[in-house]
């Protein structure tokens, strides 16, 4: 092997085609070299691990104690590493509402992080949103969907926005909707009152994206089977979802992968500061959050604020309690966002030539064990031996 290339051997590698046990997988650079081929006793030993591709979240507001939402390069800095050690190779940073300038203002701090290669994209969930579906979103700041608003914070990304959250319903939904889907920009459905009928036509509009399905849109009702039901049923539609026990009973989770299919499902984290913190208070935009048992709420109402989640727990969770398949946890928690975001040629999946992103999880428990980004080692290289070496 030369210098710059490290095999990794014995594990259990989830690729595209299914799961190989006791597998080898060489990485060169930045990239993966190839799958396979004789072991050498230079190679890591893996046996015991499962390596997956890194985990990809479409849906994340911070960590570590800090918010992509400050303005503030370092907490973005921080957020984006915290999620890193927890298996997140690729991260789409996600603002909440607030005054138009100020989220564009953040916006130019984290397109110069894209541009850095930190993040992959800028997602703008707020301030189009319903009053009466805001959540943890301050209501006197809501607007209605504006189509020169719409593309005044588009254009603040500097090339680096990918995904918008808005309600349909809203004046200039549909109008935005369409202008976003022009401009190769991903909408989405959420924090919403829509109807099933105007998700539909959100949806013929160029919507591709139900933002975390169930939480803040109107739930399924016998003769009015408002959003949910309209997002599920079109096969044009990602659906997001938090995995965390707390925003969605696993027999609702269920019922998702029932209907849409892992091909479909994107699982996110919709994580804000608190995420590998403990309990205490944290900003969340201008709102206070306070965590307790790991649960984020309002300090003012009490709603839900976003999640304390990170995606090495989702996809543990994915395989131990909903009973899905390894394969099934990695289609949404890395292929499905990658492909979302366009990338599905460069992340996603193990296969030579894409970049070196991966998990190695504990087979027994899948703990996560050790992470590697486009070939660098960001935790737990230090607990693998040589192959034919003691550990």
């Amino acid at each position: 092997m030369t210098a710059d290339r490290t095999a990794l051997a014995g594990a259990r590698l989830v690729l595209p085609g299914g799961v190989i046990d006791a597998g080898r997988i060489s990485v060169e650079g930045a990239r993966i070299a190839g799958l396979g081929g004789e072991a050498e006793p230079s190679d890591l030993d893996l046996t015991g691990y499962t390596v997956v591709p890194g985990f990809v979240d479409l849906h994340v507001h911070g960590g570590g104690g800090a918010s992509y939402a400050s303005g503030i390069a370092e907490e973005a800095l921080t957020a984006a590493r915290t999620h890193l050690e927890h298996g997140t190779t690729t991260t789409m940073a996600s603002t909440v509402t607030g005054e138009i300038d100020e989220v564009c203002r953040q916006a130019a701090v984290l397109s110069e992080l894209v541009e850095d290669g930190v993040l992959a994209g800028i997602h703008f969930e707020g301030p189009f949103i319903s009053h009466n579906r805001c959540g943890a979103h301050r209501p006197d700041l809501l607007r209605d969907p504006d189509p020169a608003l719409v593309r005044k914070l588009a254009d603040a990304g500097r090339g680096h926005t990918r995904m918008f959250t808005l309600a349909p319903e809203l004046p200039g939904g549909l109008e935005s909707v369409r202008m976003l889907s022009e401009l190769g920009i991903i909408a989405a459905v959420g924090h919403t009152d829509s109807d099933y009928e105007v998700t539909l036509r959100a949806i013929d509009a160029g919507a591709t994206v139900a933002t975390h399905l169930f939480n803040a849109m109107p739930g399924i009702q016998h003769r009015a089977p408002g959003p949910i039901v309209a997002l599920l049923e079109d096969e044009r539609v990602t659906v997001e979802l938090v995995n965390d026990g707390v925003h969605l009973h696993p027999s609702v989770v269920e019922l998702a992968y029932g209907t849409a299919g892992a091909d479909r499902v994107a699982l996110i984290t919709d994580a804000m500061g608190a995420a590998g913190m403990g309990d205490g208070l944290y900003p969340l935009g201008p709102l206070q959050v306070r965590v307790e048992d790991g649960v984020a709420r309002l300090v003012e109402g009490g709603s839900i604020a976003g999640s304390t989640l990170t995606l090495d727990v989702a996809f543990r969770r994915a395989v131990t309690v909903l009973g899905l398949s390894l394969n099934q946890a990695v289609t949404s928690l890395s292929t499905v966002p990658a492909r979302l975001m366009g990338l599905g040629d460069t992340i996603g999946t193990l296969e030579a030539g894409k970049n070196a992103d991966l998990v190695v999880l504990d087979s027994d428990s899948y703990e996560l064990a050790a992470v590697m980004r486009r070939g660098e080692w960001i935790v737990g290289a230090d607990r693998f031996a040589r192959a034919g070496n003691p550990a």
